[in-house]
């Protein structure tokens, strides 16, 4: 895939059964050595497509489509949900089917997300990453500065995430593709 076959929209809510698929995927591929194999093996599409399709219903997803392969990743965004941080808006989730990982449909749904926060009226964003997953190293090359650590409960067990900041709603210029 390049970016010219790549394109970004609003999802539909015909795509949050899809969407819960690639979601739940991605996860079990992303944490299958960090996370415990209960919690991924026990990831519902349905109820992943019914939490989607609220946020679906609000505006607030993208999808990414190739144009051979239909869709490929989703970003979701909206109000930060910790305040304490100093960041109004805050990307939610940011998925790329493994298949398609290193292509660039991170860069163009971070990008599509930033534009979408800015048409909202949101000035800055947050985004929380597992601390132990590569997209953390994403997260840096586009710009995002640690703001912050927490720790929460997933499966039974208490992992470390990271957040990652931007004070504008803007991309940092080097190029690395997602």
């Amino acid at each position: 895939m390049s970016e010219r076959g790549l394109s970004l929209r609003q999802a539909r809510p015909s795509d949050a059964v899809p969407l819960a698929r690639l979601y739940v995927e991605s996860w079990q591929d992303t944490y299958a050595a960090i996370l415990p194999h209960s919690l991924l093996a026990n990831m519902s599409v349905d109820v992943h497509a019914a939490r989607i399709g609220r946020a679906i219903g609000k505006g607030a997803v993208l999808v990414a489509e190739d144009r051979r392969h239909g869709v490929i990743g989703l970003t979701g965004f909206g109000a930060a949900r910790d305040n304490g941080l100093g960041f109004d808006g805050e990307v939610y989730t940011l998925y790329v089917a493994p298949a398609f990982l290193g292509q660039g449909a991170g860069r163009t749904l971070l990008h599509g997300a930033f534009a979408s926060l800015k048409r909202r009226a949101f000035h800055s964003c947050v985004i929380w990453s597992h601390a132990r997953n590569h997209a953390c190293f994403f997260y840096q090359a586009m710009g995002g500065l640690r703001a912050g650590e927490r720790q929460v409960m997933l499966g039974g067990q208490e992992v470390g995430e990271v957040a990652f900041g931007w004070k504008k709603l803007a991309l940092s210029p080097r190029k690395l593709t997602t």
